[in-house]
């Protein structure tokens, strides 16, 4: 399992991206070559199956990058399917309460933290003799990391109670949802947002937890919330990229403006 609890602990600022359409596994190694850490399989808006997600997570554990999925639904068999694959961990959409939180931590969670369902001759263990099952659940526990995601006004003003969650490490905005949630879908420079944004990692910051956001245009955008300390960031999908070089590539062919 690779630590990116870690490297967070240890200051390290963190960048992902998004999978979204593209389930042949060596996208998981274009991506480490590209010098991303780690890879969030988007099957929430996606439909990447269990068993490409299976390979595709694999080969991210092979490679030493981060594996993660945003999950489709909050549901026990889900998230247990995903992390039995061997998800680094688990990116959970539009959480608005304290409850739905507790309900991630149970389902991904191993006994004391959690209750999820002991299976240790896994691909999650690489198959391995586990000497002490005690041992080792408690160190995928310590490892896995569990992201909340805040995309509406409820998850905002619940932050403080979602966040005291023990087993939630993290909270990531998603921006476009949560502008549209505030009547101001798309733009990002609007002060409700920054400060409902603001609010997230403050409240990350008091509670000792990390924070992030993902954005999808101009890689420098990203870094002024580096700079505000979210250290947990996704920039950018696999097919926006593939559309943004493709557009530019044939304008410049056609001798149209580029962008």
């Amino acid at each position: 399992m690779i630590n990116i609890k870690e490297r967070l602990r240890n200051g390290e600022s963190i960048i992902g991206t998004m999978i979204n359409v593209f389930d042949n596994i060596d996208i998981v190694r274009i991506f480490k070559e590209a010098g991303f850490d780690l890879i969030v399989i988007d099957n929430e808006h996606g439909y990447i199956d269990y068993s490409k997600t299976s390979d595709m997570l694999n080969l991210a554990r092979a490679l030493e990058v981060g594996g993660l999925v945003r999950i489709p639904e909050l549901k026990r068999e889900v998230i247990h399917k995903y992390m039995e694959m061997g998800a680094d961990g688990i990116l959970m959409p539009n959480c608005t309460t304290k409850e739905e939180a507790e309900k991630l931590v149970e389902y991904s969670k191993y006994s004391p933290q959690g209750n999820r369902g002991v299976s240790l001759f896994r691909s999650h263990s690489g198959y391995k003799e586990i000497p002490s099952g005690v041992e080792y659940m408690d160190e995928a526990n310590d490892k896995s990391i569990m992201i909340v995601q805040i995309e509406s006004k409820q998850g905002v003003e619940n932050i403080d109670e979602i966040l005291k969650v023990d087993g939630i490490d993290a909270a990531f905005i998603g921006p476009n949802d949560l502008s549209q949630g505030y009547g101001i879908f798309g733009d990002k420079e609007n002060p409700i947002l920054i400060e409902a944004i603001d609010k997230v990692i403050d409240s990350a910051e008091r509670h000792n937890k990390f924070s992030g956001i993902f954005t999808n245009g101009d890689p420098e955008e990203i870094k002024k919330w580096i700079k505000k300390g979210m250290k947990l960031n996704l920039w950018s999908n696999d097919t926006s990229m593939l559309m943004n070089y493709a557009k530019r590539g044939v304008n410049i062919i056609k001798n149209k403006k580029t962008f």
